[in-house]
C-alpha cells in the first residue's frame, strides 16, 4: 500500500558509492549552482551521503541555457581544478541534459553531443506537453548512434494516466533515469506513485539526484513514501553501468 506502509526507510540509507548521472552542479551555467562555493559545499555533502562519482548534466535549452559542448568542457576543466585545490578529488565529470525540441534536431546533425558514457545521452522533454514530433526526434536520436535516456519520466504529468505512452518510449527505444527525489514525494504525491509504479513494472532503467541546490540535499533526509524498496535498490545499483 503505498503512504500507510511502515518501516519506511530514509533516502539516504539506500545510497553507496553511488555513480549520479543528472545533477546539476556546475557553477553559473544553468538553474543549479550559482557560483563554486555552492558546488563545493554540495559535493561535499554528497560525498558524505555516499556518492562517490558524478556525471553532472547541465541543461542545453536553445534560448533559455545555451550551452555548447565546448562551453561545458572548459567549465568542466576549471572547476576540477578548484575541486582538486580543495583537496576534493571525486570521480567529476560532465554531460548534458539535451531539451528534446527542433532545436535539438539541428543540434544532432551539427555537433558532437556530450555522453554520460559511450553513446547514451540524458535527455528531457517540456513539462507541459510532449514535442509533436517527439517519436521522430527519438528516432532520429537512434539514427546519429546515440541511446536516449530520457530523465525523470514520472514528471510529465500528462502520462500519469495514459500509462501506454510510457511503454510506447520504452518500445522506441528510451532508457528511463528515475529522479531519487520523486520516492520521498519532493515534486507531489501524484509523482511518486508513478515512480512507484514505474519501478514496480521493472521500467526504471536507472536513477539520479536531479540536484540542483540545499533543497534538494536536505530531501535525501526524507523517508521514501514506500516500504518495497527493492525495485529502486536495483535502479540505484544498475548505475554502476556508468563507473569510470
Amino acid at each position: 500500500m503505498f503512504f500507510f506502509t511502515k518501516n519506511k526507510p530514509i533516502l539516504k540509507d539506500l545510497i553507496e558509492s553511488y555513480v549520479d548521472i543528472h545533477s546539476h552542479l556546475l557553477p553559473g551555467i544553468d538553474d543549479g549552482s550559482k557560483n563554486f562555493e555552492t558546488t563545493l559545499f554540495l559535493v561535499q555533502s554528497l560525498q558524505k551521503i555516499g556518492f562517490e562519482q558524478f556525471i553532472t548534466t547541465p541543461h542545453v535549452i536553445k534560448n533559455i541555457w545555451d550551452n555548447s559542448r565546448s562551453g561545458i568542457e572548459t567549465l568542466l576543466a576549471s572547476t576540477t581544478e578548484k575541486l582538486a585545490q580543495e583537496n576534493i578529488n571525486p570521480s567529476f565529470n560532465a554531460a548534458a541534459e539535451y531539451m528534446m525540441d527542433d532545436s535539438f534536431s539541428k543540434l544532432i546533425e551539427s555537433e558532437k553531443l556530450l555522453t554520460l558514457k559511450d553513446n547514451y545521452i540524458l535527455v528531457e522533454m517540456s513539462y507541459i506537453n510532449p514535442p509533436i514530433q517527439l517519436y521522430e526526434i527519438i528516432f532520429n536520436i537512434r539514427v546519429a548512434g546515440y541511446q536516449p535516456v530520457l530523465a525523470h519520466p514520472e514528471r510529465y504529468i500528462f502520462y500519469h494516466n495514459n500509462f501506454d505512452e510510457y511503454k510506447k518510449l520504452k518500445k522506441a527505444g528510451c532508457f528511463f533515469q528515475l529522479n531519487l527525489l520523486s520516492t520521498v514525494g519532493y515534486y507531489g504525491s501524484g509523482v511518486a506513485k508513478v515512480a512507484q509504479k514505474l519501478l514496480e513494472k521493472g521500467m526504471i532503467d536507472f536513477t539520479g539526484s536531479d540536484l540542483h541546490h540545499e533543497n534538494h540535499l536536505r530531501s535525501f533526509d526524507k523517508k521514501l513514501l514506500f516500504s518495497d524498496t527493492t525495485a529502486l535498490k536495483e535502479a540505484i545499483k544498475h548505475n554502476n553501468f556508468f563507473k569510470r
